[in-house]
């Protein structure tokens, strides 16, 4: 029998199983019930609580069960999913989400993953689909241009900071360090993410020779400490690479000096990356731009298009200022690959550390395409103007207490952090006192507020950046604020 006759009794078997091959149809039908779900979901977003911790680990333990051998209803699988597993945790989608650094996932992305996961293309090679491949270029281009790279720019999709900055620093090594790298050391401020240092310890660096700076009073790095910090490493034999810079820190949104170090990186022959997860989008304002003079002269940026331009988790991104470093710290092929492309075009593979992609840049594109970004903006404005507003309240209200209400720092993003101060008490005292005072923020649950330290002392954040938190929430915030700051 020959393969094409054996090949057509098999396409005429009943006994082969053909259920996931759905038809256009089928795949249609599925995806209306799914919308009707959604459709609830959006359009309840204002009432639904900003969390929802009771009764989560119950529900937790109910999806560890057995594999199953048999499927279920669709109906009955998406009821179970929105109706019983996710109204728990945190509702990181809605207005009320001022914890961490919101973003928001604007639906449009969600069609482009949609289209991403069904045509199912393989972008890590440019012959494997050369317009979803090129389109990540395209879109990686748009952002050199916000944060004023130059031509010779470049970078990739990740699925977050903490792989950026991994590969940011991966790159630093190749292309600026010689020798042991137990004598490598890195620069950063106290205020760092704790992805730096563990991007720098899966780079082969020893944890102790990431040398974390001291801030000043607004929480900015001490460029002159860290100058210092690096005259005695080199007297004591160690040999200084690279130093990461802040354009907006997770605790108070603090945007270094970047033009200050900048000039060190030059004078000292250091790799400078700033990590602008949060903050760097904000280059598409006035005031981002004014705030973040000097970072188009960075060797390498984090941005996290998942925070500051509104689409879902896990769209992280690196551009470098020269893209052919990138390729230096990453390309290897193997001979099982398509041949590469012509000059004008190149294999993603070849400039980050993965082989297999999916279409990342859609999720970006798409929206973009649809709306151009002065939307985008436009919101970032909206949120920089919230944020002043909640600084102004905060100082308002403190002339209403007995307690001090203390704007620990004015914002320079889209960040305040605050805590309430009693007379006589201790710091330690003080610091249980704004532990019950955040929890009696969010116990109505119609905003989730997060705690963080600053200078050692414990503060409450309050995080404006979801494209649906407006003025109407912000209000609801400070109405929580007030009443707690009574109660407690």
């Amino acid at each position: 029998m020959s393969s094409f006759e054996m090949e057509s009794k098999l396409d005429e078997d009943p006994s082969v199983d053909r259920s996931l091959e759905l038809s256009g149809e089928q795949l249609q039908q599925l995806v209306s019930l799914v919308m009707s779900h959604l459709r609830e979901f959006i359009d309840s977003l204002a009432e639904q609580p900003a969390w929802e911790f009771e009764g989560a680990a119950s529900i937790a333990r109910s999806v560890m069960e057995a594999l199953p051998d048999k499927g279920t209803e669709p109906a009955v699988v998406l009821r179970r999913l929105f109706n019983e597993l996710l109204p728990y945790g945190v509702n990181s989608a809605g207005p009320g989400y001022l914890a961490y650094v919101p973003g928001g996932g604007v639906p449009h992305a969600a069609v482009a993953d949609l289209i991403s996961g069904t045509v199912n293309r393989f972008v890590g090679l440019w012959n494997g689909a050369p317009g979803l491949a090129q389109m990540e270029v395209a879109v990686l281009r748009w952002f050199s241009d916000i944060v004023g790279y130059p031509a010779t720019a470049g970078g990739f999709f990740t699925s977050g900071g903490s792989l950026s900055i991994w590969s940011a620093i991966v790159t630093a090594r190749r292309c600026k360090f010689q020798g042991e790298l137990s004598r490598g050391t890195l620069y950063t401020s106290n205020q760092a993410h704790h992805s730096v240092s563990k991007a720098a310890m899966f780079a082969g660096l020893p944890p102790e020779n990431v040398r974390s700076i001291s801030v000043d009073s607004a929480f900015r790095v001490c460029v002159d400490a860290m100058r210092e910090y690096i005259s005695k490493d080199r007297r004591d034999g160690f040999v200084p690479f690279a130093i990461v810079g802040h354009a907006g820190t997770t605790n108070s949104g603090a945007v270094d000096d970047l033009a200050r170090l900048a000039d060190l990186a030059a004078e000292e022959h250091l790799w400078l990356h700033i990590d602008g997860a949060y903050g760097g989008f904000f280059m598409l304002t006035e005031r981002g731009r004014g705030l973040m003079r000097g970072i188009e002269r960075a060797d390498s940026i984090t941005l996290d298009p998942h925070k500051a331009l509104f689409m879902p988790y896990g769209t992280g991104c690196l551009l470098a200022r020269d893209q052919s470093h990138l390729r230096q710290a990453h390309q290897l092929r193997g001979e099982y690959l398509m041949p590469g492309p012509d000059e004008e075009f190149f294999d993603l593979s070849d400039i980050s550390p993965e082989l297999t992609r999916s279409a990342r840049a859609l999720r970006v594109w798409l929206p973009i395409m649809l709306h151009g970004i002065e939307p985008f903006r436009s919101n970032l404005n909206e949120k920089l103007d919230l944020t002043e507003l909640v600084a102004q309240r905060l100082r308002q209200l403190d002339a209403e207490l007995d307690d001090r209400l203390e704007v620990v720092s004015d914002p320079q993003l889209t960040v305040v952090a605050f805590r309430l101060v009693r007379e006589g008490f201790t710091d330690e005292q003080n610091d249980d006192l704004n532990a019950r005072f955040r929890n009696a923020i969010n116990a109505s649950r119609r905003v989730l507020l997060t705690p963080t330290r600053l200078h050692g002392r414990y503060v409450i954040r309050i995080c404006i950046l979801s494209f649906r938190t407006h003025i109407d929430r912000v209000e609801a915030c400070l109405e929580e604020i007030y009443r707690a700051a009574r109660a407690v």
